[in-house]
């Protein structure tokens, strides 16, 4: 098989290859470092490399895959690691000039779990800083040069774009994991809240961060949320529940589903592209043999309001001893955010949280007559670099509100959320289509994105880079 072909392969298909000896960990390695050279100085989503222990990590894996040990789908595969999560051994900057020199002694208990299954840690992928933006510089859109990746995950989602990733991690506080991806036109899984360990990543929001995949299929989001998902005694949010298999529960049928689309909110200042692709795919599972049905998500602007007075004061409070002595090395975006989580008071705070409980049963009750709600991942396509304002048909609102008010409301609520390509506007800058769930429902949410996936052809379009 060509090197070219095997960087758009899924990684059930990899797997397979690897364990019949048809493909080698290290000629996917060294396919990948090939690739990162060959799009790196333009896409630049790396920060650190780690080419020399992956090729001793992939020798080692292919050694032991010949004794018969054999670990599953991920042993041999190369995975890229957003610079959140720490990564023993390995530089970690969290995206800031701060921590430039910082080596964590241990890894997140997600990046352990990948290698305990036998994955081949490739590099460290670029985020905003702290995971407090939506920009992610310097990195590059590989569909538009010119425009941003989105963030924070912005590294892992133009590296998988760009093929010079198989398979990536994020975090998710805002959209920051679903944002890239639809951007990206990739795969973005926003698990539910306490179902991955948060576990050595460092944190916006304790009560609102998830971890999660970027992928190129809905399948190797699957293969990834089985590795990843389970209990972790470091993260006390994890829940001890049985983990089913999200793989194999792909293959069943969509046909008699429910999904629910919200007649308020979710289809408000949407840029006109971005909304006809967004009903053709709704279109799709309707002729998949899914029945769709409107529903109001109620409490909006509470849930709203809510998620920005938690967001704030957990940044303030996360922030609050290093910015005393590193205010001045702060990018001033950082700054910003954090200084205005400094005037949330206590009472605020304290409001929301107990407003949240009450705002999360208000949306299942919305919910209890479908399986899963459908909307836009975004209300526009990537914003060039620089912008700060979106313009939606004669609509001006500021950019980051564009890139959150869609997806904040399942960071507040904890569900279940995924982002897949629905199809590319007339400047072919991908268009992102959002897959909630109920809490837990990880499998009905894969399986209604794998579904429509292989009814369409958006996933076997590739990003022109170099260009």
């Amino acid at each position: 098989m060509k090197k070219s072909n095997l960087l758009y392969e899924r990684l059930t298909t990899l797997a397979s290859k690897i364990r019949e000896g048809e493909v080698s960990p290290r000629g996917l390695v060294n396919a990948l470092l090939e690739r990162i050279k060959e799009t790196e100085d333009k896409v630049k989503a790396y920060v650190t490399l780690t080419g020399e222990e992956a090729r001793r990590t992939a020798e080692k894996a292919e050694k032991e895959i010949q004794r018969g040990q054999y670990r599953g789908l991920l042993h041999g595969i190369p995975v890229s690691i957003k610079d959140l999560m720490d990564t023993k051994g390995v530089k970690t900057t969290y995206g800031s000039r701060i921590f430039r020199e910082n080596i964590p002694n241990e890894d997140a208990t997600v990046v352990k779990k990948l290698k305990e299954a036998g994955a081949i840690m490739l590099g460290k992928t670029n985020t905003h800083e702290f995971a407090l933006g939506g920009i992610t510089p310097p990195t590059r859109n590989p569909w538009g040069l010119d425009r941003i990746p989105g963030g924070s995950s912005g590294g892992s989602a133009a590296a998988i774009a760009a093929g010079s990733a198989l398979t990536t991690l994020g975090s998710d506080t805002g959209g920051s994991i679903r944002i890239p991806a639809s951007y990206c036109g990739v795969v973005g899984l926003k698990p539910t809240y306490g179902l991955v360990s948060r576990a050595g990543v460092f944190p916006e929001s304790w009560s609102l961060d998830h971890v999660g995949p970027i992928t190129r299929y809905v399948e190797d989001s699957a293969v990834m949320l089985q590795f990843i998902a389970g209990y972790d005694e470091k993260d006390p949010a994890t829940r001890k529940r049985k983990i089913p298999d999200y793989v194999a529960d792909l293959q069943n049928s969509v046909e008699g589903l429910r999904a629910g689309v919200p007649r308020n909110h979710f289809f408000e200042h949407v840029d006109r592209e971005v909304l006809s692709a967004v009903r053709q795919a709704i279109k799709v599972l309707e002729r998949l043999g899914m029945s769709i049905h409107e529903l109001t998500v109620p409490a909006i602007d509470g849930i709203m309001g809510a998620y920005t007075a938690l967001d704030s004061a957990e940044v303030a409070a996360n922030h609050r001893r290093i910015y005393a002595e590193h205010a001045h090395e702060y990018m001033y975006e950082s700054k910003v955010y954090i200084e205005a989580g400094f005037f949330i008071s206590a009472t605020q705070y304290i409001d929301s949280l107990r407003a949240r409980p009450k705002l999360t049963a208000q949306v299942l009750e919305a919910m209890k007559d479908v399986d899963v709600m459908l909307t836009p991942s975004q209300p526009i396509v990537a914003p060039k670099i620089g912008e700060k304002e979106a313009f939606i048909d004669g609509y001006k609102e500021d950019l980051m509100l564009t890139m959150v008010r869609f997806l904040a409301p399942f960071n507040l609520t904890g569900l279940p959320a995924l982002s897949i390509c629905c199809g590319f506007n007339s400047d072919n800058l991908p268009v992102g289509l959002q897959i909630i769930g109920k809490p837990f429902q990880e499998s009905t949410v894969l399986r209604v994105g794998h579904y429509y996936e292989q009814a369409t052809e958006w996933h076997k379009r590739l990003a022109k880079v170099p260009l």
